[in-house]
């Protein structure tokens, strides 16, 4: 699926997995962001209602783009004046581009794998935490004795 959205002043077509760069976003590196202004949306041939769509991105890194010479002259004054700039922009990795309730639907099926797990694993650490009791006072014992 992919998505036409709007974030800077620009527009950028994205697809899951695709690397944009774009105008400073608020957020560090590793952070989960939303890209609300959803424009168009589609699969392959076929258009789906924007509204319903939205876009979540992670940002790889908070960067500078190229740097952009500013040169100004004016002739026969002896008048030259020459700046460089460069714009602050933000590394995104696309993550996911579909239905909001789409991803909240899956979220919920993926979560019902680890609850059962959850559920063994108390008694798994119950176990494990009772042996780990008993030789905590045999080394207390030992460095007592040590001391003596």
């Amino acid at each position: 699926m992919f998505a036409v959205v709007r974030t800077g002043g620009k527009q950028y077509r994205v697809a899951a997995g695709d690397k944009i760069a774009v105008e400073k976003l608020a957020g560090e590196a590793g952070d989960t962001v939303t890209l609300g202004d959803v424009l168009l949306a589609g699969e392959g041939d076929s258009l789906a209602d924007a509204a319903k769509v939205t876009v979540s991105a992670e940002i790889i890194a908070q960067a500078k783009s190229e740097k952009v010479i500013v040169f100004k002259k004016r002739r026969r004054h002896n008048y030259r004046r020459k700046n460089g700039h460069r714009q602050q922009m933000t590394l995104l990795r696309i993550v996911a581009v579909g239905d909001a309730k789409a991803e909240k639907k899956a979220a919920p099926k993926k979560e019902a794998a680890p609850k059962a797990e959850a559920e063994a694993a108390p008694a798994k650490e119950a176990a494990a935490k009772k042996p780990a009791a008993k030789k905590a006072p045999a080394k207390k014992a030992a460095k007592a004795d040590e001391a003596k």
